[in-house]
């Protein structure tokens, strides 16, 4: 199991690379929609800079505001940021790469899956390759089906009775009605994108598009 320092190392490599590739758009690009649901390449950029510019005391406050709905109020801070000039929100992405952000329940990865999984909420309608390296969705999978999973990353319950098995890597969980495809596949439908079900296969993937349909893709 990787350490705090691993995963913190993991953070800052995500976070270079998904400030150069917004380096690589134009304007249409950065304006265009993501699988993040309301959100453009440009509201997913300034929300990875959430955590560290947006501190403790100004998201409660936020949070207060909206009667304590997480969504509305990362939506409304999301907005706020993603005034800034474009080119300011990645110069600002790069300089904080190295932050140690370390949020409350969910620690180090919370920050480290939001790296991996808004890249590629970025990348997939953009028609981009662009990803993270196989050993980060390693990772994030044991994370998603272990026994602990933050209630913000994965809906309790989605991967229940199921075969989970990545086709690229060395990787299954559970038992159950089998569900194959790569692992960020499966890592993508754990977290609530249904546009990544086409590339999964298996009698088990009926039932996680019904899960998905129960719930929703938040910016999480």
């Amino acid at each position: 199991m990787p350490s705090d320092d691993d995963i913190y190392r993991f953070t800052r490599d995500n976070r270079r690379l998904i400030a150069d590739l917004l380096d690589t758009l134009d304007d249409g690009q950065w304006n265009a929609p993501t699988l993040c649901d309301g959100w453009t390449v440009g509201h997913v950029a300034a929300h990875l800079l959430q955590p560290m510019l947006v501190g403790f005391g100004r998201f409660f406050l936020t949070a207060l505001r909206y009667g304590g709905d997480t969504d509305r109020t990362i939506d409304h801070l999301t907005r706020r940021l993603r005034a800034m000039p474009r080119q300011t929100t990645t110069d600002l992405l790069r300089r904080h790469a190295s932050d140690r952000v370390n949020p409350p329940r969910v620690g180090p990865m919370g920050p480290f899956a939001e790296t991996c999984v808004h890249l590629r909420d970025i990348t997939r309608p953009l028609g981009q390759d662009v990803d993270v390296p196989t050993t980060h969705w390693h990772l994030l999978l044991d994370y998603l089906a272990g026994p602990r999973p933050a209630r913000a990353l994965i809906q309790p319950g989605r991967a229940d009775n199921l075969r989970l098995a990545a086709t690229d890597i060395d990787w299954t969980h559970g038992f159950g009605l089998s569900v194959t495809g790569p692992a960020e596949a499966l890592a993508m439908v754990l977290t609530g994108r249904s546009a990544a079900l086409a590339d999964l296969a298996g009698p088990g993937t009926d039932i996680l598009r019904q899960r998905l349909e129960t719930g929703r893709t938040t910016a999480s």
